[in-house]
């Protein structure tokens, strides 16, 4: 059993940026496609940033194309979202998730493993 538990999330000002972190434990999310996902209030979640097993690909939301970066650190279990040029669109709950499979899934019940949240707001 995988558990995964972001941090890093905030409130920032329109412009600004925040890196997510999210660590994994009770496994290695080396062998995992990682995703964040993303929840406003009155919207559907939606998958914002996947990276594969090694990082070599990546998906990217077009709302969100050139300002966010996934990466990761398969040594310390620990995937990263790294946002710039943030806007007040962006504020939702953002959601680690992990699958054991070599490609990503926009939809949210294809991921085995999810986090609890962590609150973005930007102020604008």
């Amino acid at each position: 059993q995988v558990q995964l538990v972001e941090s890093g999330g905030g409130l920032v000002q329109t412009g600004g940026s925040l890196r997510l972190s999210c660590a994994a434990s009770g496994g290695s999310s080396s062998r995992y496609t990682m995703g964040w996902f993303r929840q406003a209030p009155g919207k559907e979640r939606e998958l914002v940033a996947a990276s594969s097993w090694s990082g070599g690909r990546t998906y990217y939301a077009d709302s969100v194309q050139g300002r966010f970066t996934i990466s990761r650190d398969n040594a310390k279990n620990t995937v990263y979202l790294q946002m710039n040029s943030l806007k007040p669109e962006d504020t939702a709950v953002y959601y680690c998730t992990a699958r054991f499979s070599l490609l990503y899934s926009s939809n949210w019940s294809a991921y085995d493993y999810r986090g609890q949240g962590t609150q973005v707001t930007v102020s604008s």
